[in-house]
Parts: C-alpha cells; structure tokens; sequence
C-alpha cells in the first residue's frame, strides 16, 4: 500500500508563493510514473476540491480559480509530485491534499498541508 505525506504549507502574504511536496513511498518509480496524480484542498466549510492534476502520459489539469497561477508536477524517479503556488490569494486558504490513483481505481491520501494565506 502506498502512503503519502504532504509538506510546504505555512503562512504566506497574499501574493506570495510556496511549493507544496508530496512523498510517496511503497512504490517503485516505475509503478508511481503510472498512477494518476493530483492536488485538492478543503477549506472550512467547503467541500474538497481538485484544484490540479497530472496523467500518466503527463498532460495537466488545473481548476480555473487557480489557473496560471499554480503549476503541479511530478517527479517519478524519486516519487515526489509538487504544486508551485504563485500570486496567493485568501481564497487560496484550505489544507491541500495529494492524492495517488492506480490503476485499478484504489487511492492514496495524506493526512493534508495547510495553506493560510493573510497580511
């Protein structure tokens, strides 16, 4: 089974950026390059929400509330997948949420990063 660890959250000022790192261990290189991989967040009150994603064959999605804004990425030799924020908003405020799909429809969670963006 695989198991997943989100960092990089903190306190940022609007406007400012942070990267989010996501580990994934119990699986192989070759095995994580072929998992679906994406970001979501929750923030109170609000249901979670995919906010970017990446295929195997490594095509992007990205919600439009955080389009060019955030950029996700995936490096499948070490089984890291990040997500650069850039420009934050308060709106961007939640704990966010890797999340690792196989191919067989079983995923993987962490326990979340939280993400405060305020002045």
């Amino acid at each position: 089974q695989v198991q997943i660890v989100e960092s990089g959250g903190g306190l940022v000022q609007p406007g400012g950026s942070l990267r989010l790192s996501c580990a994934a261990s119990g699986a192989s290189g070759s095995i994580f390059r072929i998992y679906g991989k994406g970001w979501y967040r929750q923030a109170p009150g609000k249901q979670r929400e995919l906010v970017a994603g990446i295929s195997t064959v490594g095509s992007t999605y990205y919600a439009d509330s955080v389009k060019d804004r955030f950029t996700i990425s995936a490096d499948n030799n070490n089984n890291m997948l990040y997500l650069q924020m850039n420009s934050l908003k308060p709106d961007d405020t939640a704990v966010y949420y890797c999340n690792i799909r196989s191919g067989a429809g079983a995923d993987y969670w962490g326990k979340g990063t939280l993400v405060t963006v305020s002045s």
